[in-house]
């Protein structure tokens, strides 16, 4: 081999190798290149999902306060149902002692004490143990010849026996 042929050889070899360093430079730079574009990425998805994440923070807070407020809520609604039920209660309370009174003023209406009727252990607010109301419409509501012109008749002593009291007298509206 001569001279000239070595050389030949060794400047192919040179460019051959050349062309390689060329050859990894340029696919480190564009692998550097991937790399750096691929790590944007994931940090702007990072950010995202930080961003996200943030959020769903903030509307679990908004569920929290609202179902604080709710609870408040709630609990102020018992409270005006107390006071509603408390209301009722007295209205109520005073629809009977009107109606106690009605029957104090109505002549038909008789008390009577009954000795018969079983003891209850719960009585109602403002009467006495076995008393009772009983409305006497009866003699109302039959048809004239019962009674007087007017619809009116005179008690029977049996009716008597049943409206009077332990000792014989006949009970009177106070």
């Amino acid at each position: 081999m001569d001279s000239g042929q070595l050389v030949g050889i060794i400047v192919g070899i040179v460019v051959v190798l050349a062309i390689v360093a060329v050859a990894i430079y340029f696919g480190r730079k564009r692998k550097t290149d991937a790399d750096r574009n691929r790590a944007a990425e994931m940090r702007e998805k990072a950010e995202a999902d930080q961003l996200a994440a943030r959020e769903h923070e903030a509307k679990a807070a908004r569920a929290e306060a609202d179902a604080k407020a709710a609870e408040v809520e709630a609990e102020r609604l018992r409270m005006q149902a107390r006071g509603t039920q408390q209301e009722a209660e007295t209205v109520r309370a005073g629809a009977e002692e009107q109606l106690r009174r009605a029957d104090d003023v109505d002549p038909d209406v008789v008390t009577t004490e009954r000795s018969d009727a079983p003891h209850q252990d719960t009585q109602h607010e403002g009467t006495q143990p076995h008393e009772e109301l009983r409305r006497d419409r009866g003699d109302r509501e039959r048809p004239a010849e019962a009674g007087d012109a007017a619809g009116f008749r005179e008690d029977t002593a049996a009716e008597r026996r049943d409206t009077e009291g332990p000792h014989g007298e006949r009970p009177r509206n106070l």
